[in-house]
């Protein structure tokens, strides 16, 4: 038996008489364009999903802008508004779009306006304020102030513009909202000024009742003293008038004691000028002190202002305090007696608070130090000092550390301002053995005239 061996069938012919390494090659390339259409898809897919979410963010822009806005082309064709213009006007986008600005116009002066503020030779390279009445949904004229700017292709050229505006009614209502939020806030400032002057002067009170009590107490005894002496004269003339002899006028007058009388009336007169001129000046300065500011600026004594506060605070709210204090030479500067009063006596009345729930004794000590051109006083207590986390709101509006009733809060704020209006400055902090330290700075000023505007 004879063995056949099979014949291998010959490899089939590629297309178009290619050669199987051809035919792979083109395969291969198949599936590389492939694979970059399907690549190209996604890439695609995403930008349209970058651009969609782009488109709705800008759309999101516009509706949220409560400006008006409005792109037109150069033929002054409106291609792009927002919800703002189409609520004024009353009109969808799709009507407003393809349509000219110009009749949206409120007028044929204001449509004339527009076409003059477009035609500006300077205004294709810069933005352009201008004012324009748009024509409401009701059929009224609103001014719009329009910020016109030029809109530009990529090769630089002017293809449009781009206006945005806001109704001038809105406008004029913020401000005119905003100007009585500043008028009220004036008067609430003066009232607050006022009332925290007035909270001073009140614990001034009981001191200015006993200082007054002295003098008002001096003229009324010369007075009752005039008043016998003058029953004693009015006796002695009768006589005289009546032709009395010598003898009988001699000793009427030493029963009288006409002589004596005599003597003692220059003296009572002085006394009762003197009492009478002491209260007259307690008034002048308690006037001087409650008066609202007038912003008075003299030659003011510091000497004075310092022994003036010490007085009416121990007569008033601490007659227990003790103050070291002692008067120097004439030390002068340039400002309001009163208010430079108001700011010495908060100081010396928050050292007396301060140290009187303490200690038993509680003390103040009052330094003053000068330069050619600036006067340091520092006001030191024995009281426990101020917090650290005080120290920066020491001079806030409202801030206090007093138990309600006992403070407003507005004493050290208004000093503060006080001393400012007045080119110096005021301190706050705690000196080295304990309690609080204020430290006040003012430029100084020659004396011209002693004792010059210090407080009555």
């Amino acid at each position: 038996m004879s063995t056949t061996t099979p014949r291998s069938s010959p490899a089939p012919e590629a297309p178009g008489g290619m050669d199987e390494t051809a035919w792979l090659d083109v395969i291969h390339k198949m599936d590389e364009v492939y694979s970059q259409l399907v690549a190209d898809e996604i890439a695609l897919e995403a930008k349209n999903a970058e651009l969609e979410q782009s488109q709705q963010f800008i759309f999101s822009l516009l509706t949220a802008m409560s400006d008006v806005l409005v792109a037109i082309n150069r033929s002054g064709q409106i291609e792009e508004t927002n919800a703002a213009l189409c609520s004024l006007v009353g009109a969808p986008d799709a009507t407003l779009r393809g349509t000219p600005l110009a009749e949206w116009m409120a007028d044929e002066a204001a449509a004339a306006h527009l076409a003059q503020a477009l035609a500006q030779p300077g205004h294709a390279a810069s933005a352009t304020v201008v004012e324009l009445s748009l024509r409401a949904a009701a059929g009224t004229p609103v001014p719009v102030d329009f910020n016109i700017t030029p809109r530009r292709d990529a090769a630089g050229r002017l293809v449009g513009h781009v206006l945005v505006g806001r109704p001038m009614g809105e406008l004029k209502r913020a401000y005119h909202a905003l100007r009585e939020a500043h008028e009220a806030l004036k008067r609430t400032q003066q009232q607050l000024l006022h009332s925290e002057k007035m909270a001073s002067l009140g614990r001034l009170v009981a001191g200015v009742a006993h200082e007054l009590n002295n003098p008002i107490s001096f003229v009324l005894g010369n007075v009752h003293a005039l008043q016998r002496y003058s029953e004693r004269l009015s006796q002695y003339l009768d006589a005289v008038h009546d032709g009395a002899t010598p003898e009988v006028l001699a000793a009427q007058r030493r029963q009288l004691r006409i002589d004596a009388l005599l003597a003692d009336l220059p003296s009572l007169m002085e006394g009762t000028l003197e009492g009478a001129q002491r209260t007259a000046d307690i008034v002048q300065g308690l006037r001087r002190f409650s008066a609202m500011d007038r912003e008075e600026r003299t030659q003011v004594d510091i000497n004075g202002v310092i022994e003036r506060a010490i007085h009416w605070v121990c007569k008033g709210t601490a007659p227990s305090f003790t103050v070291h204090w002692k008067a120097g030479e004439p030390c002068c500067v340039n400002g309001s007696a009163g208010q430079l009063l108001q700011v010495l006596m908060n100081l010396i009345q928050n050292a007396y608070d301060a140290a009187a729930d303490f200690t038993r004794q509680p003390s103040l000590w009052i330094d003053l130090r000068t330069e050619p051109n600036t006067l340091t006083l520092t006001l030191r207590d024995n009281g426990p000092g101020i917090a650290p986390e005080n120290l920066g709101r020491v001079f806030d509006p409202f801030f206090t550390t007093k138990p309600v009733g006992r403070g407003t809060g507005l004493g050290l704020s208004i000093s503060y301002g006080i001393v400012e209006r007045h080119g110096g400055a005021l301190e706050a902090g705690n000196a080295p053995g304990g309690g609080a330290l204020f430290t006040l700075r003012l430029p100084r000023v020659g004396c011209d005239t002693p004792g010059a505007g210090t407080p009555g």
